[in-house]
This record gives structure tokens, C-alpha cells and sequence, in this order.
């Protein structure tokens, strides 16, 4: 970033200021001609230098009220290198949990409240999860019932995606999964698209309400066309899966989101 130098040459003192009455600009450039040049610089000069000025993280007692910019950066590759090499949380442990929430909590101070009137644009487009607190109970619902997975298990979790359309107010989560098949078969890959509508209550929390799951085969597969499984009649629901769930977000900019779930669960998305 440039940085603007200014370099100030006024050095008048008092008698030189008040030796000499008003005069018009001829009489005044006329007096002084005969001066050297290294008299008459001018007053002030601009320049810039294309550089970057160092800036380092100050302590967090060294302000209050306001984080700068340098210090949330550095919260947010804390709290990345927290969720790192934890399999989306599959293969988080107890001490992993702290440590993520911890790096959570400090980042989502840092940030302050999120607005979502103000900041619906950033919403838009495509997430992955990168870590989830759920899946450390070892299934794909979370703290909600779901099939299980694992090294000996039939299903194998791929990539996690969220992609979000503000106008339309889409909101998907498209799970990549492998399905175990009997030997000598290879495993069936799949990409699950649940579709849900959004609403946004209050200022932070967003609403969704599912409406369909579409399963389509992918790899060796591919070919076979998409089934859609609709949602159950309300009555034949289980009480613990209505379809809808609620989650706040607690910190969002353009390339990271935090939430928490209303299960408590905390959940890590990055740009994609």
C-alpha cells in the first residue's frame, strides 16, 4: 500500500516573522531573488513510495472495543490450523473440541456481532465445511440420529458442501459419500443434495426448512439418473427430525463463516 511522506520546511521564528511589513507578491519575489536556492524550498511536499508498512498484532489488553484487521487474520488461520487434520471433526477428540471452540470464541469476539440486513451478500454462494463439533459423535446426523461411519463401516463421508442463493433463498448442503458394496464390488460414490428454504430471524439467525433429498451416482455410476427421496409426511416424522433447525451465525466474512447450531453444535465453512 502506499504510504503519503510529508515533509514540512517552515522554520520561521518570531523576529524573522515580524521584521518586514506587508508587501505586495512582486515586491516580495523581487526581495528575495537574490536569495540561494536552498532558501526557498517549497512549504510542503507530497510523496508517495510504494511499500508495505509493517503492522504488529498488539496484545488483546492493549485495546478495547475494536480488533485491527491484522489481529482477525491471525484469529482466523488460529482457529484453521485448530480444525486442521481433524477429518471435518470425525476424528476430533475431546481436547480437539476445547481447542476449536476456544479459537471459535476468540474470533467471533473479535468480529462482533453479525448483522445479516447489512451482510445478506456474503451469505451468497458456495461453502465447505471444514470442521463440525457434531461429527465427533461418529455420525453423519451429528447430535442428531444418522447413519454411522468410520474405517469399518459401509458409509465413508467425502466433502461437505453448503451453497446458499440469497434471492432465491436456497439454501443445500451436498454431502459426497462412498457406499460400502460386498466384495468384490467396488464402492458405490454418491453426491447427496438436500434442499432446504432459508428465512433469517433476528439479526444473526437463519431458519431452514427442508423440503427434498436428491442422491445421484457418481464415478463408474454416473450414467444412472438422480432419485429423489421427498420429505415424510409430518406424521410419520420422528419427533427428533421435523425438517427444520435453526443455527446462529457468529462471525462471516467474505472467505470464512462461523455458526452454532441450535444443538450447540459449531461449525467451520470456508469459501469454495
Amino acid at each position: 500500500m502506499a504510504s503519503l511522506l510529508v515533509h514540512s520546511s517552515i522554520s520561521l521564528s518570531k523576529q524573522s516573522s515580524s521584521s518586514f511589513p506587508l508587501q505586495n507578491n512582486a515586491d516580495i519575489k523581487s526581495k528575495y531573488n537574490h536569495l540561494p536556492n536552498t532558501r526557498r524550498k517549497p512549504i510542503l511536499s507530497l510523496s508517495a513510495v510504494d511499500e508495505k508498512v509493517p503492522v504488529s498484532d498488539p496484545s488483546p489488553s492493549s485495546y478495547t472495543g475494536f480488533q485491527l484487521p491484522g489481529t482477525v487474520q491471525s484469529l482466523k488461520l488460529k482457529l484453521l490450523s485448530a480444525v486442521s487434520g481433524l477429518n471435518k471433526g470425525l476424528a476430533a477428540s475431546e481436547e480437539d473440541l476445547k481447542k476449536a471452540d476456544f479459537a471459535a470464541k476468540e474470533i467471533e469476539s473479535a468480529g462482533g456481532p453479525v448483522d445479516l440486513s447489512a451482510d445478506l451478500d456474503k451469505l451468497q454462494g458456495r461453502w465447505k465445511l471444514v470442521y463440525s463439533s457434531a461429527f465427533s459423535s461418529r455420525s453423519l446426523g451429528g447430535s442428531r440420529p444418522g447413519p454411522p461411519t468410520g474405517r469399518l463401516l459401509p458409509i465413508t463421508l467425502g466433502q461437505v458442501f453448503q451453497r446458499i442463493d440469497t434471492v432465491s433463498k436456497d439454501f443445500d448442503n451436498i454431502v459426497e459419500l462412498q457406499l460400502g458394496a460386498p466384495w468384490p464390488l467396488p464402492p458405490v460414490e454418491a453426491t447427496a443434495t438436500l434442499a432446504h428454504k432459508f428465512e433469517i430471524i433476528g439479526s444473526s439467525t437463519i431458519k431452514i426448512n427442508f423440503e427434498k433429498t436428491t442422491v445421484k451416482t457418481t464415478g463408474n455410476l454416473s450414467q444412472l439418473p438422480p432419485l429423489e427421496v421427498p420429505q415424510l409426511p409430518e406424521q410419520f416424522r420422528p419427533s427428533t427430525n421435523r425438517g427444520s433447525g435453526e443455527f446462529d451465525v457468529t462471525y462471516l466474512d467474505s472467505d470464512l463463516r462461523v455458526t452454532r447450531g441450535d444443538r450447540g453444535e459449531l461449525r467451520v465453512f470456508v469459501a469454495a
